[in-house]
């Protein structure tokens, strides 16, 4: 299950990379998981832009945990290539006292860091939002009780989408659809 939702997430984030992933509106109309990650050593960004792994990884971790959150481990296992283009932050929903809250603060901080919202789609108690910054994309989402575990699910996934990325995730990508067979 783990290697179809990464390859699903690996087909959006070329998505993102090869025509969406322009500063406008990079992820309007992508519904799939993006590419779940925890990437440690810091890169340069793919974009071209002044941000790195790092760099990302420090604003989303700062946003959630001055919201209230912490990070729930550990993180899914990402691919060596692909590390230095996409961060996982995923919180602890059992640990935080109102995730929904702590979530749109969470989003909010990020805004006024100077990530653009691109996209947001509410469904129920749902909530699926976009945002863009520096040739990165975040996804944040916050799902009420009733995943896998009963508890919130909260997470940011970053995705870089610059052209030195692109070609790891469409290696990747065809790694996953090669090895699915």
């Amino acid at each position: 299950m783990r290697k179809v939702r990464w390859a699903a997430a690996a087909a959006s984030a070329v998505l993102l990379i090869a025509g969406c992933g322009s500063e406008g509106d990079s992820t309007q109309g992508h519904d799939g998981d993006a590419p779940s990650a925890s990437g440690s050593a810091p890169a340069k960004a793919g974009s071209g832009g002044s941000l790195d792994v790092e760099a990302v990884r420090k604003e989303i971790e700062a946003a959630a945990t001055a919201a209230g959150f912490t990070a729930r481990q550990p993180a899914d296992d990402v691919p060596p290539g692909l590390k230095s283009c996409t961060v996982r932050w995923q919180a602890d929903g059992a640990k935080a006292t109102d995730s929904r809250k702590s979530y749109d603060t969470t989003v909010t901080a990020l805004v006024n860091g100077g990530w653009k919202e691109s996209r947001s789609h509410e469904e129920g108690q749902s909530v699926d939002k976009a945002f863009n910054k520096g040739g990165w994309n975040i996804r944040a989402w916050h799902h009420p009780q009733g995943r896998v575990d009963g508890t919130d699910w909260v997470s940011f996934i970053a995705v870089d989408t610059g052209p030195a990325c692109e070609k790891p995730f469409q290696e990747d990508l065809a790694n996953k659809t090669t090895n699915k067979q």
